[in-house]
């Protein structure tokens, strides 16, 4: 296990964070506020949809827009089929991707287009492809790129990516940082990786607020703010000044740490959000872990549960010295819900808790504070990018 005092040394998480990822993680109710700051100088507060729109279709590289995808289809639910395009390409460089639109596509569609980049001439080529189908064209993208200009010249709608200014972190975020005073102090030399906290929120909060003006969304302006708020307050319960024995993100990453986790969730939101879990654990900590919903997950992971620790292997020699053999990896179930108790509801929560305890499995919980759908969908995010960010900064996962 992971010594809890390596979490609790700010100053070494700190210079172990070249990528700035702890930085990234508090911003992100700053993020959500210069996003939604954004969308309303682009003018989507104050349009008038003529209708909904037959198909959402969403293209764009990483982690970050994959997971944008998964959360709308989530929120949208059946109000209208959410399609996400994936590149295709021989390489994962900006150059080399490409989308291509299905034949069905025309006017009475939405192409929203998600990237932290915006020099992919693959992005470009399907604005220009769906404005000759007429089909609608908002783009989130950095200002000033390739991509923003094709898709304003294609009579398409672009809102510039919301970054956050370095004294943001300081501002916005004082009790995540206090007791830090490289946080405050250094600036971070290393661009953050495209899938890292806040790059989501800068993508998803744009396009939350034109779908909320086309219907299909409930997320209106004042709703955003408090998601922001609802950041801010995870980001003063998980920064890096907090001890571990109170920090609910340092707590769940020492508790990964030698372990594969098995993330079950339920709900729709919490769904969305265990899979972004897994995919951050891999892309930040290279950390492996499996995602799937309840009830289903049950069956699928059955197996893991009962089976030999990843790295075991029950043929070897009984009398060997193990002392320089890796630790082998045990499964650890991880709950994520959005659904705040058991009462009331139908859940597969307590059949859950009875089969990993009958394989003798490890069991983490975490339930949402917030009542409100965003808010609470907001939390689960944010207090698991913060422990994916807490493992990549452990002894060996150093960023």
């Amino acid at each position: 296990m992971l010594d809890e005092s390596q979490l609790d040394d700010p100053e070494a998480l700190a210079r172990a964070d070249r990528r700035g990822l702890l930085r990234g993680a508090a911003e992100a109710g700053a993020r959500v506020r210069t996003a939604v700051r954004h969308a309303a100088e682009a003018g989507l507060t104050e349009l008038k949809p003529d209708g909904r729109p037959r198909a959402v279709l969403i293209a764009g590289p990483g982690t970050a827009a994959a997971c944008v995808a998964d959360l709308l289809d989530g929120l949208v639910g059946s109000a209208c089929p959410v399609i996400r395009l994936a590149p295709t390409g021989v390489a994962p460089a900006a150059g080399a991707l490409r989308w291509a639109l299905p034949g069905w596509i025309g006017p009475v569609d939405l192409l929203l287009i998600a990237t932290p980049d915006g020099t992919e001439p693959g992005l470009s080529l399907l604005a220009e492809q769906a404005y000759r189908r007429g089909c609608t064209v908002v783009a989130v993208a950095p200002a000033r790129t390739p991509l923003a200009e094709s898709v304003e010249g294609s009579h398409g709608l672009t809102v510039p990516l919301a970054t956050s200014p370095y004294g943001a972190y300081e501002g916005a975020n004082d009790a995540a940082t206090r007791g830090s005073a490289s946080y405050e102090a250094r600036r971070v030399e290393d661009e953050a990786a495209p899938g890292a906290p806040g790059t989501l929120w800068a993508l998803l909060v744009p396009l939350l607020v034109l779908l909320d003006r086309t219907g299909l969304v409930a997320a209106p302006v004042d709703a955003l703010q408090k998601v922001a708020d609802r950041l801010d307050h995870v980001a003063e319960r998980c920064g890096p000044a907090i001890a571990t024995y109170s920090n609910p993100a340092k707590t769940l990453a020492a508790e990964l740490t030698e372990a594969l986790p098995l993330i079950w969730t339920e709900g729709q939101s919490a769904g969305a959000a265990g899979r972004r879990f897994a995919a951050t654990l891999a892309e930040l900590a290279g950390h492996a872990a499996l995602a799937a919903e309840l009830p289903e997950a049950l069956p699928a992971h059955g197996a893991v549960l009962a089976g030999t620790p990843t790295g075991g292997d029950d043929t070897d020699d009984f009398f060997r010295d193990r002392v320089d053999d890796p630790a082998a990896l045990r499964p650890r179930v991880v709950l994520l819900r959005d659904r705040p108790t058991d009462a009331g509801g139908l859940t597969a929560a307590p059949a859950a808790r009875e089969l990993a305890h009958g394989h003798d499995v490890a069991l983490s919980e975490l339930e949402p504070e917030a009542d409100d759908e965003l808010e609470a969908l907001a939390e689960l995010i944010a207090v698991t990018d913060f422990a994916a960010v807490y493992l990549a900064l452990a002894p060996g996962h150093e960023s």
